[in-house]
């Protein structure tokens, strides 16, 4: 058994949350340890709207999903970051709450695909950084590739309707938008 000391802290903004692949292999990092996970109602909020709206047979579903992940990672969950909103300027004003809780929980990363709303340089006056699922997903698989490996191998085993091979599944996380992690993972793809 390995652990990971004192792992980074990153805000997980709802557009990456949304897609279901992406989502799964984010939590099921942050459930082993390989970072922090953090988000706000608001973000939880923004995710299961967007998604009801776009996919409203599958609400029951989604509803579900949302008070599991509430269950399984209710400290994730930043409070008391509404004051500093007022203070921040972004692009789009209502990107802002994301900033806001990042700098409240001292968060080192924003994973977003929301790029051209977090300007770097307001970013890095509060010392965050902004980062896409693949690349953040990529560079902590690089950072600890043998409980990366270990999680991927764990998310791909929970598939079974259809049961993914090890190449379907790398196949699948190039197709679900994962292109980096699922070239990192080839090298170890006897272990996944």
């Amino acid at each position: 058994m390995s652990f990971v000391a004192n792992p980074f802290v990153v805000i997980l903004d709802a557009n990456v949350l949304y897609p279901f692949r992406t989502r799964d292999v984010l939590f099921s990092f942050a459930q082993a340890g390989l970072f922090r996970a953090r988000f706000t109602d608001e973000i939880l909020d923004e995710w299961t709207r967007n998604l009801i709206k776009n996919k409203p047979q599958l609400e029951d579903s989604v509803r579900q999903q949302e008070t599991a992940i509430r269950q399984v990672f209710d400290e994730c969950l930043v409070t008391g970051y509404a004051p500093l909103i007022p203070g921040l300027n972004l692009p789009d004003e209502d990107d802002r709450h994301v900033l806001a809780a990042a700098i409240k929980c001292s968060a080192q990363i924003i994973v977003t695909e929301n790029h051209k709303d977090f300007p770097a340089e307001t970013l890095e006056e509060y010392g965050v950084e902004k980062l896409g699922a693949d690349d953040f997903l990529a560079n902590t698989y690089d950072l600890f590739p043998k409980s990366g490996v270990r999680v991927l191998k764990q998310v791909r085993q929970r598939y079974d309707n259809p049961p993914f091979t090890r190449s379907e599944f790398l196949m699948d996380l190039i197709k679900s938008g994962l292109p980096k992690l699922a070239a990192l993972a080839r090298a170890d793809i006897e272990y996944l």
